[in-house]
């Protein structure tokens, strides 16, 4: 194992943002296997996560990651965005969003000359990527699982993982997921969590599906745990505010609602006593609701993926405060073989095209020189 300085910029003067990657080479052959953190710098389950994965409880002789008895390559870069997580901004300090600069160019503005090398040095070289992301400002997301399902390398790790939500998405222009697909890369984004937060649930569910990923890979030893059921998601419905003023969520991230259920409600300090509701649309598991409690009218609340079928096996899986928990939280799952999953399709389709379109500026106002269409799915 050994941990290198590599420089987000090619540059003789100013400071060109040496990142840390950890590369550990196995003593069998296998695939190279690239694990991301902050790339969007003020989300930090990805640093969290990757930092414990690299600490002795996982590496070592006898540890899940012995690189005597690895097969392949891990590469861990647990900040890629080191200027945004300085700032402790999502934000390159030109006020661009580096995931929506890739491939990136050399020639480009900073955020793109830096995407260009990440993709180049470290992505182009993978045969799998699993990046850890978690919702934007003002939200948080159930821990969930990104990929496109047509691709079939994404499929098989998204699948791997072990966790019950998978959203089937292309991933949004310039981001390193659509660049890597492109080039037959398999690529997964692991959504948990809030922004500038620490959320020690989401950060136990990264290392349970990396293990998994890597146990499916053979890289190390071991079954994978699979979750009791998935549910397969092409698309989703949106619960909106129909007053503004200030929002009090009564549902969490991760609970199943009923149609037409109260899941929050609005107050506005210019008319006391006068309470707005907010009601869902249609039943189904909440995967992401706000945190920021300013609200105007059409603004979002929550994202829905609606349960038309399979309702009595998510049922099954949740708490008695009807919350899904997810695989991985508290260990793994029981045994259970691959054609044991239960697969609920949840069909639809993504708010202009993107999983996260729905969300905009009034929950999660823009930096200057970003376009809401940026702030989008991380």
């Amino acid at each position: 194992m050994r941990t290198i300085r590599f420089p987000l910029l090619e540059t003789e003067m100013g400071d060109p943002w040496p990142v840390r990657v950890t590369v550990i080479h196995g003593s069998k052959p296998g695939p190279v296997l690239t694990l991301l953190g902050a790339v969007h710098g003020d989300e930090l389950i990805g640093p969290m996560a990757l930092t414990h994965l690299l600490g002795s409880q996982f590496c070592g002789t006898d540890r899940p990651i012995d690189p005597d008895n690895l097969a392949g390559t891990i590469r861990v870069v647990p900040v890629v965005n080191l200027p945004g997580y300085r700032m402790r901004s999502r934000y390159f300090p030109d006020g661009r969003d580096l995931n929506r600069e890739s491939p990136g160019s050399l020639k480009g503005n900073t955020t793109s000359r830096v995407a260009k090398r990440i993709f180049e040095n470290i992505i182009k070289g993978s045969d799998y990527v699993i990046d850890v992301h978690t919702a934007a400002r003002g939200r948080t997301n159930l821990p969930q699982i990104r990929a496109d399902l047509a691709d079939p390398a994404s499929n098989l790790i998204a699948r791997a993982f072990g966790i019950e939500v998978i959203l089937d998405s292309l991933g949004p222009r310039g981001s390193f997921r659509r660049s890597a697909n492109e080039m037959d890369i398999g690529y997964v984004t692991y959504e948990g969590g809030g922004a500038n937060a620490s959320d020690a649930g989401a950060v136990q569910v990264v290392l349970y599906g990396i293990l998994n990923v890597m146990r499916s890979l053979s890289m190390i030893s071991g079954n994978p745990s699979r979750p009791q059921a998935r549910l397969l998601a092409h698309g989703s419905q949106w619960i909106r505010a129909d007053e503004g003023g200030l929002l009090d969520m009564r549902t969490p991230a991760g609970r199943f609602v009923e149609e037409g259920e109260i899941v929050a409600t609005i107050t506005d300090p210019e008319r006391p006593g006068a309470i707005a509701t907010v009601i869902s649309p249609v039943q189904g598991l909440l995967i992401c609701t706000a945190t920021n409690p300013y609200v105007n009218s059409g603004a979002p609340v929550g994202h829905l993926l609606p349960i038309h079928r399979g309702r009595k096996t998510v049922e099954s899986m949740l708490n008695e405060d009807r919350v899904l928990v997810p695989s991985g939280t508290d260990g793994d799952p029981p045994w259970r073989e691959e054609t044991e999953v239960d697969e609920i399709q949840v069909e639809g389709e993504w708010f202009e095209g993107s999983v996260d379109g729905g969300w905009h500026s009034e929950i999660n106002p823009p930096v200057p020189q970003v376009s809401a269409e940026e702030e989008a799915e991380s």
